[in-house]
């Protein structure tokens, strides 16, 4: 993917700090443990991302059991991932922390649950504050493991109402089996682009059309009754490949 921002050459960690060349940062207990677990010592060389475009080369200059030392060397900034948006469901908690890694990987720009009338039927369902806590600290190991530099922005769970309201301007599809296959949309160049996963059982008759009343274009994906996890995995990425072919805007 080309979120990617270099050769994994060496274990990457995420720091909570901002990166500056020259500068020691000190990383937490978890990072500690799994430099442990990895057998890293002092000297060897380790990568940083902030999840804000920055990645850091380093070295470890002290691990102790509750937390590591690294000095920075150069830092270098990405650009932003396509302007890619996740409108997902509010749904089972694992399903969501799942989605969220994968959301990562796939390099979407922002990540937005949906208090849909059939999320309330799920009983061990992902909302609130603390539950948005542990998508950040989900998407935030995802980080590490994919070696990107963005980390997608986190809005608050919503009712319908809200999230279309706050949509960007750009092309917006809610998925659909009636619609129009997803992999032939189009989207013009620098246009934002915003998909909306419906929650399990499918949306109410009125929240598509209040999508549809918002220019969200129903769009079918390939494959069998999707899960809503799946439907956001494939939608995400087709969604981004369709924005990385429009390219930017010709002068």
């Amino acid at each position: 993917m080309s979120a990617r921002v270099a050769a994994p050459t060496v274990a990457t960690f995420v720091a909570h700090e901002p990166l500056v060349a020259g500068a020691q940062l000190t990383l937490g207990e978890d990072a500690a443990h799994h430099m442990r677990v990895r057998r890293l010592d002092v000297g060897d060389a380790v990568a940083l991302r902030d999840g804000a475009g920055h990645s850091g080369e380093g070295r470890l200059v002290r691990l102790a059991k509750s937390h590591a030392v690294v000095e920075l060397g150069a830092v270098h900034e990405h650009a932003p991932p396509p302007p890619v948006h996740l409108v997902v469901p509010v749904a089972d908690r694992d399903r969501m922390l799942w989605l969220a890694e994968k959301a990562v990987e796939i390099g979407v720009a922002s990540w937005r649950p949906v208090l849909f009338r059939r999320s309330r039927s799920v009983g061990a369902r992902g909302e609130g504050p603390a539950f948005q806590a542990k998508v950040r600290a989900r998407m935030l190991a995802a980080l590490s493991q994919s070696e990107a530099a963005w980390l997608p922005h986190l809005h608050p769970d919503a009712p319908l109402e809200r999230v279309i309201a706050a949509a960007p301007a750009g092309a917006r599809w809610v998925c659909d089996p009636e619609g129009e296959p997803l992999i032939a949309g189009s989207v013009a160049p620098e246009e934002a682009a915003t998909v909306v996963v419906g929650p399990e059982g499918g949306l109410e008759p009125d929240e598509l059309a209040a999508l549809r009343e918002a220019g969200f274009r129903p769009a079918a994906l390939p494959g069998n009754i999707l899960r809503f996890e799946t439907a956001a995995v494939v939608a995400a990425a087709l969604a981004r490949a369709l924005v990385e072919r429009a390219g930017p805007a010709l002068p």
